[in-house]
C-alpha cells in the first residue's frame, strides 16, 4: 500500500495542504513586509516559511500517528500566533485575549510531540 493510499491519510493530506499554504502565506507576506511595513508581518511570514516544510515532509512521508499529532498541535499553533500577530497589523486588533501566547504554547507543545516521536518504536 503506497502512502497515498494509507489509511491515516487523510491528516497527511491536511499537512501537505497546509505546508502548501503556509509556504505561499509567507512568501507573500515577506514581500508585504518589504513593502508595506508592519511590526508584526515579518514574524508571521517567518514563523509560516519555517513551519511550511515540516508539514509538507510528516504529510508526504505518512509518519507515525504521534509525529502527525505533533504536526497538527503546530498547526494549530500556528494559525492562532500568526493570525494573531497578522490581526495586529491588519485590522488593529487582537484575534482575541491570550491568541498568541496559546498559539506560542502549542508551537512549543507540539515540537515537544514532534521530539517525542522518535522515542516510540514503530510497529512491525
Amino acid at each position: 500500500m503506497s502512502t497515498a493510499e494509507h489509511p491515516a491519510n487523510g491528516s497527511n493530506r491536511i499537512l501537505v495542504l497546509a505546508g502548501g499554504l503556509c509556504g505561499a502565506a509567507g512568501v507573500a507576506l515577506s514581500a508585504a513586509a518589504a513593502h508595506l511595513g508592519g511590526a508584526f508581518v515579518g514574524t508571521a511570514a517567518s514563523f509560516l516559511m519555517t513551519h511550511a516544510p515540516v508539514f509538507l515532509a510528516v504529510g508526504l512521508l505518512g509518519a507515525n500517528r504521534i509525529l502527525r499529532a505533533g504536526s497538527l498541535v503546530l498547526l494549530v499553533g500556528l494559525v492562532l500566533f500568526a493570525g494573531d500577530l497578522l490581526a495586529r497589523d491588519f485590522i488593529g486588533s487582537r484575534l482575541f485575549p491570550m491568541s498568541a501566547p496559546i498559539g506560542g504554547t502549542l508551537l512549543i507543545g507540539g515540537w515537544l510531540v514532534i521530539a517525542a516521536s522518535a522515542l516510540v518504536r514503530p510497529r512491525p
